[in-house]
């Protein structure tokens, strides 16, 4: 059975709608617990599939959160052979900096809620992310800090705010500073994890967060569903494979 293996930062923000596509595809689903468990005692190299998913702390601060210098040092042995790795909001700032790329607090303002995406230079060579873009989509955006596009990275989506919302890197890794991993069954969940950003945050207000998800929601999972399985179809031989394949063959 093919493994994916998912960084987690904090409970409520996990794998969300993707988790049944993944076992749909013959996953088998493992957590990894970024700050409780140890970057040492598992390989970057081993799962099938690496997903990073969000939090609410900062690349920038390693100083404070030690255990962001392990995650980063992983990673970047991971996306260096390739192997199919995406990563959500802190996440991929997370995969940035591993690519060597600089993450730092944005200058437009925290972009909280619903919002379309707009193509990014190499959209039309991926055709996954179009499922995303137009026909009044709107993603749920939740971050502050952004981050350079990596060299090398292909440019996929971006916003009026902000510039740098997807990249791909190579052909296997994804990063999204957006959340289609978002379940909106799930939205009271996140405004109570997220409650005091909210009641901090200038023209946030939980009633906004709602009514978008009541208004765009639907929408928003159908597109969702079709960007994760066009995704799911473009990333190459699973890690797994690979290594049985060479067992065999030895």
């Amino acid at each position: 059975m093919k493994k994916a293996l998912a960084l987690r930062h904090v409970s409520f923000e996990n794998l969300g709608q993707l988790e049944p596509l993944l076992k749909k595809r013959g996953f088998e689903i493992s957590y990894f617990e970024v700050g409780v468990d140890s970057f040492s005692n598992v390989s970057p190299l081993d799962a099938d599939l690496v997903v990073v998913l969000g939090g609410p702390i900062a690349v920038y601060d390693m100083d404070a959160y030690p255990c962001l210098r392990a995650e980063i040092a992983w990673l970047r042995a991971r996306l260096l052979d390739d192997l199919p790795t995406l990563g959500i909001c802190l996440g991929a700032q997370l995969m940035a900096a591993a690519l060597h790329a600089r993450v730092y607090p944005g200058t437009s303002g925290k972009e909280i809620g619903w919002g379309p995406l707009q193509p990014g230079e190499h959209a039309g060579e991926n055709s996954y992310i179009e499922e995303l873009i137009g026909n009044n989509t709107h993603v749920l955006h939740w971050h502050g800090d952004t981050f350079d596009l990596p060299a090398g990275a292909k440019h996929l989506a971006s916003t009026d705010r902000y510039r740098n919302q997807a990249f791909s890197w190579g052909r296997n890794c994804l990063a999204l500073q957006f959340h289609p991993e978002f379940d909106v069954r799930m939205v009271e969940q996140w405004l109570i994890g997220h409650a005091h950003e909210i009641a901090h945050t200038e023209e946030v207000s939980l009633a906004g967060l709602r009514s978008g998800a009541l208004q765009y929601g639907r929408s928003f999972q159908n597109a969702s569903h079709a960007f994760w399985n066009g995704w799911l179809a473009s990333i190459g031989t699973p890690a797994g494979v690979k290594r049985k394949t060479a067992e065999h063959a030895g």
